[in-house]
């Protein structure tokens, strides 16, 4: 194959230059330019990757909140009172697009109360105590909308804008356009449930067509927070350090032989990162360095919170340090109510709501929230009708999210879904909008920030398929 391509960011044209002639030359500085990139020894915070200019923008990274499984709009953050009115009639509304249609049920009224907090008067439940006090830092967007009623593809939707698997996420867009601001850690970390992994598993951090360099790396709990990275008990750090170099030389040969193989060219780069990371990251993970102030605001003191709560404050350390996309996921989808809706709901919001509020008092209080978003949502949302007893079916046409700080409009409730809350009817945004306004506030621009792939150019919002835009409503 023939590098002779138009880079599509950098808009210049390589020389006439086989891949594999390429590789040969400089497979021994990939590693290198590679870490280089991903450290911000290059001009990434002002140039994003393949020289693409870059306006200067309030945000510098993202915290994604991710809670896997669909939260119910109308129990949570959109107060529908037809939903108490008609509890237990037939719908009446009309057609309704039903997941599990044999198991579809009457009206189901929303089991909590609702109540106006912060100067905005933003309506939430009363199971989101913690978030209404910080009712005046987010904006709420009740209008969106997502084009799968599936898990799985909602799931590659909301992370990749894509409907099928192995599309880059926007962590991995992120990280391509920005590169990193510290040498010693991960640009795109993943802080995964001690209970397992959510649904679609890794592909929820996925470089997918771009370079393996992109893709997130997990943290777990315990005495070793990166697989793979503590040396071994019983050998000596001479020995370490010669098999590393051993290693090294083999993956490069190897990526001589086999261009086509971009997690070589990723492993070359995490091994030369690897002893840096392996001070930087227990540094950064030791939350014994936080005053027990900070520890009982994001709950670490209550059982139900202590674990979750743990996490965000991690992830708070990581955007201070420089990292600029972390992920929070479940186990599993627990906010998947088919049933027990209500019981469901409170012990998810017991767990939740606390931790997630906290991070945004505290990355306020220290000057950061204007340049951090933090993102709490979901793939969709679910039905105003039951689902046998007490549950809740999927719902592509309306869910609703949260977003603070970043440039971010705070204090705002934008859009509207119908009395019942099954459609979004008043300024709808589609997860590709979502995503081109989320690009914006980081200085990136939807619609160049690409690359081609499988004979086209191709973005995080598809824009000449989708329509994406920028809606400048959400923003400040």
């Amino acid at each position: 194959m023939m590098i002779g391509r138009t880079d599509s960011v950098a808009g210049r044209p390589f020389d006439g230059l086989t891949r594999r002639a390429f590789l040969a030359q400089s497979a021994g500085g990939l590693g290198a330019l590679a870490l280089a990139h991903l450290s911000g020894r290059t001009e990434a915070t002002e140039r994003g990757s393949g020289g693409v200019s870059l306006p200067r923008s309030r945000a510098k990274a993202v915290i994604s909140l991710f809670q896997h499984g669909g939260p119910s709009q109308m129990d949570l953050f959109d107060c529908k009172p037809a939903l108490s009115k008609w509890d237990g009639k037939p719908y009446p509304g009309g057609d309704l697009e039903i997941h599990f249609d044999k198991q579809a049920g009457n009206v189901l009224g929303a089991p909590y109360a609702f109540h106006p907090h912060g100067q905005c008067g933003m309506e939430l439940s009363e199971l989101l105590p913690h978030t209404a006090s910080i009712a005046d830092e987010i904006t709420l967007v009740r209008s969106m909308t997502t084009d799968s009623v599936d898990h799985e593809s909602a799931l590659r939707l909301i992370h990749t804008g894509r409907f099928l698997a192995g599309a880059p996420t926007l962590g991995a867009w992120m990280l391509y356009g920005l590169g990193s601001a510290n040498r010693n850690l991960p640009a795109y970390v993943v802080l995964g449930d001690p209970g397992g992994l959510p649904v679609d598993g890794e592909r929820n951090w996925s470089s997918g067509f771009l370079p393996a360099v992109y893709q997130g790396t997990p943290f777990r709990g315990g005495p070793s927070p990166v697989f793979h990275l503590k040396t071994p008990e019983g050998m000596s750090a001479a020995a370490r350090s010669n098999q590393l170099a051993w290693i090294d030389r083999l993956n490069r040969r190897h990526a001589v032989r086999h261009p086509e193989n971009t997690e070589l060219s990723a492993r070359i780069a995490n091994f030369e990162i690897a002893a840096r990371m392996q001070a930087s990251v227990p540094e950064a993970l030791d939350l014994t360095r936080e005053p027990e102030s900070i520890r009982r605001l994001y709950g670490l003191d209550r059982p139900e919170t202590e674990e979750y709560g743990r996490r965000c404050l991690v992830a708070r350390r990581l955007i201070e340090r420089g990292v600029r996309f972390v992920q929070l996921f479940l186990a599993g989808q627990p906010w998947d109510t088919h049933d027990k809706n209500s019981e469901r709901l409170r012990g998810l919001c017991a767990r939740t709501d606390q931790p997630s509020a906290a991070l945004v008092k505290d990355l306020k209080q220290r000057g950061l929230l204007e340049s951090t978003v933090v993102l709490w949502t979901g793939e969709f949302g679910r039905l105003p009708v039951s689902q046998g007893k007490d549950g809740r079916d999927h719902n592509r046409h309306a869910f609703s999210l949260w977003v603070a700080g970043g440039g971010f409009r705070a204090g705002q409730v934008h859009g509207a879904t119908d009395e019942f809350g099954y459609k979004s009817v008043q300024d709808v945004v589609s997860v590709h909008d979502f995503h081109a306004t989320l690009l914006h506030t980081l200085g990136m621009d939807h619609q160049t920030v690409a690359v081609p792939h499988e004979g086209r150019q191709a973005s995080l919002t598809d824009h000449e398929v989708t329509g994406a835009r920028v809606v400048p409503a959400l923003l400040a």
